[in-house]
């Protein structure tokens, strides 16, 4: 399912047709009904009355694979139950619940010449090198009166979205003092946009800016400190943001999972060098086999699956494993379809007998988690599968050992049956 839920948790219930790999039922929000019409470009069409929500439903909901987007507004204070909620889930918002975001210098100087509240960034880059990026572009994104957000250190499911400047900061506008003494989070720190992908890969994005999907500033003219001015980019975020939360983007799946005994030709180069032999997923090898294993992978793009394409500085493993990983290897494209990507390894089977299991846990910030499993039993060689003596060079002393202490007796036996002692002439045998 396909879900939206917005501010403050209480308010009105819409139903609105999406294209989700999930389904295409989505669920509004809003605190005041007499809002609908600030958001019309977000969404299409809103009616009847929204369910008595609680933190606990919502977690409750994540853990059914439901999709939440929720905004803060920077107009009122945050509910104490959405900063327990958040804090759930390690994200953290300012204790006062007040606090708003500014920059002094990458603000919009036409409709927050004083205040700075209005902050002006770029559309965000890659997280890392071998991170996905699902939110870039050229654009200019407004971000007026934000909520900061500072996330924990120790989950791996959190990742920020979009980063506030280097030169902001997060600041109570009730405070009338001029100097800010230990503010909430500065510069980088401070997260205007988080996401969770939970473990069964359900998604929970907090936007720090509910007013950022306005109308207005879907199509506002901003003017930076430098004097130019541009078209904000916020429809576009917006999409995208959307688009990544209620699994229209970013959403990966397994097709074909096939392992087999195998033949290199290395004569034959390229991937045509590897020959099946026998029949697809035996459910038991010997040590010692060739084995290829293949995967094929998807990836939803808004409304069609595409082959799945991994960055140059990521790569997608193999394990297989007994209790421990006997191989780790990269998987290699070999094979792209319409809709999809096989990624395939050969390797040979460790000389240890035993239950062993391909393994494939691909896990990715805004990207789906990816686990494959298959078990095999891993077999020792047969009686009549051993290598003959003298095929094994490491024998050969010992072979040849067992022949010439063969040729010694047989020439001992020789020479004593047919030796005769030599006797005296002249000599011979004593008569009575």
């Amino acid at each position: 399912m396909r879900w939206l839920f917005s501010c403050l948790l209480l308010g009105a219930l819409g139903l609105v047709q999406a294209l989700s790999s999930s389904g295409s039922r989505l669920l509004v929000v809003i605190e005041e009904i007499t809002d609908k019409e600030k958001y019309s470009r977000f969404w299409v069409d809103l009616e009847g009355l929204g369910p008595a929500l609680s933190p606990n439903r919502l977690l409750e909901f994540v853990n059914r694979n439901g999709n939440i987007l929720l905004t803060l507004s920077g107009d009122s204070p945050t509910p104490t139950a959405i900063s327990s909620l958040l804090l759930e889930l390690d994200i953290h918002l300012p204790p006062d619940r007040t606090s708003l975001v500014v920059d002094h210098l990458n603000y919009d100087t036409l409709s927050a010449s004083e205040k700075h509240d209005v902050l002006l960034l770029p559309q965000p880059s890659a997280l890392r090198p071998d991170v996905r990026n699902f939110f870039g572009g050229d654009g200019l994104i407004a971000f007026p009166r934000g909520v900061a957000q500072e996330l924990g250190n120790d989950s791996p499911h959190l990742a920020p979205i979009l980063r506030a400047g280097g030169t902001a900061y997060s600041y109570n506008p009730k405070d009338e003092t001029e100097n800010v003494e230990d503010p909430f989070a500065v510069g980088e720190q401070i997260s205007l946009v988080s996401s969770m992908q939970a473990r069964n890969s359900a998604r929970f994005t907090v936007l720090g800016s509910v007013e950022a999907l306005e109308d207005t500033w879907f199509d506002a003219k901003v003017k930076a400190l430098d004097g130019k001015q541009s078209k904000t980019a916020n429809q576009e975020f917006a999409r995208q943001v959307s688009a990544w939360t209620f699994m229209e983007a970013g959403v990966l799946r397994v097709g074909k999972v096939e392992h087999h005994l195998s033949s290199t030709n290395e004569k034959v180069p390229g991937n045509d060098s590897v020959f099946q032999l026998g029949y697809l997923n035996p459910k038991i090898y010997r040590v010692k086999n060739d084995v290829t294993f293949n995967l094929e992978l998807s990836e939803y793009a808004y409304d069609r699956l595409s082959p799945l394409t991994i960055l140059p500085a990521d790569s997608l493993q193999l394990e297989f494993s007994m209790l421990s990983p006997f191989h780790r290897l990269n998987l290699q494209p070999i094979l792209h379809t319409p809709n999809s990507t096989v990624f395939s390894t050969t390797f040979k089977t460790p000389d240890q007998h035993g239950i062993f299991a391909f393994k494939v846990n691909y896990k990715r910030p805004f990207l789906t988690n990816v686990e494959v499993k298959r078990e095999v039993t891993v077999r020792h060689f047969a009686h009549d599968e051993y290598p003959r003596s003298w095929e094994i060079s490491g024998g050969w002393p010992w072979i040849a050992g067992i022949w010439v202490t063969i040729a010694g007796w047989l020439s001992f036996v020789w020479i004593f049956l047919y030796s005769e002692p030599a006797y005296e002439k002249g000599k011979g045998k004593k008569s009575q």
